[in-house]
């Protein structure tokens, strides 16, 4: 689907060639200039643009709620299949699971140990084809690759806990980013810690630093606040990595050498914690307290109310404008509304196209969060009363026609 604004859009880009243009979406003003080699696309203020794709009202099929179907313990990571299908990692378990295309049987890929085709910490993935997909181990600083139920083939990553694939390059390298370990945020003098970005040939070993990126601010290091501190990420889209932090309005495209080639900002209203954004906190700290510390009823009442007066106290306070972002398999990325607890979950997200234009907001079912968007499909986790997870797929209404 295409709107008004798009073809508003290719037009600016075309005048850009020139030296810059300025466009009107609405009441909102977009300016594209290339400077350097850099495309710069600069919002005035938030478009109001309808949705070029919203979620089907009923899903595809739903996974984990039917006698017989595996029983998820906490997903975190998963990718679709061309034909529908999808392959899952329970971290709790660690177990990866595929899932037949229209979700009712279900096979073990890979459990849980540290030989062939086992895995202990899979914390991404990605599919290179039916049935083959590639799983890093971040634990065994391993790369297997699975063809159908079989091991094709297995790769050293980098030994690093902290060192984790990004995604994959537009030559087929692998890209990397660092997440800068919990023990240096103590003694940080600069207002934020230095995150980086590498290129990884699996064929030789070659581990090349190309830029670095914002990733812990130092007040969390003193607050250690669940709520409101920002955070800088990493991901890829299109063979790209995509940078961005949290309490900022920009993204930045790199190459896989590190050269910036695109940066897209915008100008939205302050983003700053409600009673809304809160209502949710109150049964996610509960659940931590029981977990962390076994205390008796009144007693984790006590600390629940204690940590709830002390967020309730910040309300008006600036939170961080989005969650953590993601890229489909079409190089869009999707930027997740802001939530204090269970992140993405419920979360409109924001989408932009790989040339920078505003594609809208997605609307996702509550308790409901986004792991893979791919061949017109969505696929997520839905959290139930129980807090039981399922996983589901669901059509992409108006987006790109689905592989069959």
């Amino acid at each position: 689907m295409r709107s008004r604004y798009h073809s508003t859009l290719m037009l600016s880009a075309a005048l850009a060639a020139c030296g810059g243009d300025d466009a009107r979406t609405g009441d909102v003003q977009v300016q594209i200039k290339d400077s350097a080699d850099v495309r710069v696309v600069e919002y005035a203020g938030v478009p109001e643009v309808d949705p070029h794709f919203v979620l089907a009202e009923e899903p595809v099929y739903r996974h984990g709620a039917n006698p017989g179907d595996y029983e998820f313990q906490g997903i975190n990571v998963g990718r679709l299949f061309p034909d529908g299908g999808a392959v899952v990692a329970d971290r709790w378990n660690s177990d990866v699971v595929v899932l037949n295309p229209d979700g009712t049987t279900h096979e073990v890929l890979a459990k849980r140990g540290e030989g062939p085709g086992e895995v202990v910490y899979p914390y991404s993935m990605f599919v290179l084809g039916q049935d083959s997909v590639l799983v890093p181990d971040r634990r065994l600083s391993r790369l297997t690759l699975f063809v159908g139920d079989s091991v094709a083939h297995m790769a050293r990553l980098p030994r690093s806990g902290h060192l984790g694939v990004a995604g994959i390059g537009s030559s087929g390298e692998l890209l990397l980013m660092h997440r800068t370990p919990y023990r240096s945020w103590f003694d940080i003098e600069e207002e934020w810690l230095a995150g980086h970005m590498y290129r990884f040939e699996t064929e030789t070993g070659a581990l090349d630093t190309v830029a670095s990126y914002d990733h812990w601010p130092r007040e969390r290091s003193g607050l250690m606040n669940p709520i409101i501190y920002a955070v800088g990420e990493v991901t890829v889209a299109s063979g790209r990595f995509v940078q961005t932090r949290s309490d900022r309005p920009e993204i930045t495209w790199r190459l896989p050498d590190g050269t910036v080639r695109q940066i897209v900002r915008w100008r939205p209203e302050p983003a700053l914690l409600t009673e809304e954004l809160l209502e949710p906190v109150e049964a996610y700290e509960r659940m931590i307290g029981w977990l962390n510390y076994r205390v008796s009823e009144a007693r984790l009442d006590e600390i629940v109310q204690e940590n709830m007066s002390r967020y309730r106290a910040m309300i008006g306070q600036p939170v961080p404008l989005f969650g953590s972002p993601f890229a489909d398999a079409d190089g869009n990325v999707w930027m997740p509304s802001y939530r204090p607890a269970y992140p993405e979950e419920g979360s409109p997200y924001t989408v932009m196209s790989p040339d920078g234009e505003w594609l809208g907001q997605v609307e996702a079912p509550a308790r409901f969060r986004i792991l893979d968007v791919a061949g017109g499909l969505v696929l997520g986790v839905l959290r139930d009363e129980m807090d039981v997870e399922n996983v589901v797929v669901y059509e992409l209404v108006g987006g790109p026609s689905r592989v069959r």
